[in-house]
């Protein structure tokens, strides 16, 4: 099968998040989009607003009946801080059959050096690089260096050119936190939730 590994705080996860999903499945023939959660990111060490089952749920009610949408929670239920080489190791473990992806953001590639272990990453899974409308080219010149230019031109064959998608989990939560509409940027179940539990209210 070809698998692709989507990480990310989800929080809360929202239309664009599914959307590039989504994409990338038909556009790389995926077989299956893991959502996977992360616990603490090490680039993100003040971590996620809401709780963990919070954010599980609201990715449960946003890909509810999308057979190719799966959740891996191995992130949450290992604790300590999310490191992507040691999740994509553990799913390979697991799938040693499997061809494994991880989608990517442009932005988020280059700043691949202050990963842990991005030779070894780069060697064992392969980035689907998500160009946004407006966005630079990633540097590839530093994935050559980390990957070597012929990986580096496996991977430059991997992006996908997407729109320009103006939503984040960011804005997200300060529209809550000051009382604005979020309806048509998240579903309607994770909006109907984040009102039921009060999420992201200041």
């Amino acid at each position: 099968m070809r698998i692709a590994i989507f990480g990310g705080s989800f929080d809360p996860v929202h239309l664009g998040h599914l959307w590039m999903a989504e994409f990338s499945r038909e556009a790389m023939q995926l077989d299956e989009v893991h959502f996977v959660p992360a616990a603490t990111s090490p680039l993100k060490p003040h971590g996620p607003v809401a709780t963990n089952e919070q954010r599980i749920t609201m990715l449960r009610l946003a890909i509810a009946g999308h057979a190719a949408m799966q959740i891996d929670t191995r992130e949450i239920d290992r604790g300590g801080t999310s490191y992507t080489v040691d999740t994509i190791k553990s799913i390979q473990q697991q799938r040693p059959a499997d061809t494994l992806f991880m989608l990517v953001g442009s932005d988020a590639l280059n700043t691949l050096d202050q990963w842990k272990s991005p030779a070894e990453l780069l060697s064992i899974v392969t980035p689907i690089v998500l160009r946004r409308g407006g966005e630079a080219d990633p540097d590839w010149d530093l994935i050559a260096r980390l990957a070597g230019s012929d990986r580096a031109n496996e991977i430059r064959a991997a992006t996908i050119e997407l729109p320009m998608i103006q939503v984040s989990s960011r804005d997200l939560r300060q529209r809550v936190a000051l009382g604005q509409s979020i309806r048509y940027q998240v579903p309607a179940a994770v909006e109907a939730m984040i009102a039921a539990e009060t999420l992201y209210r200041r």
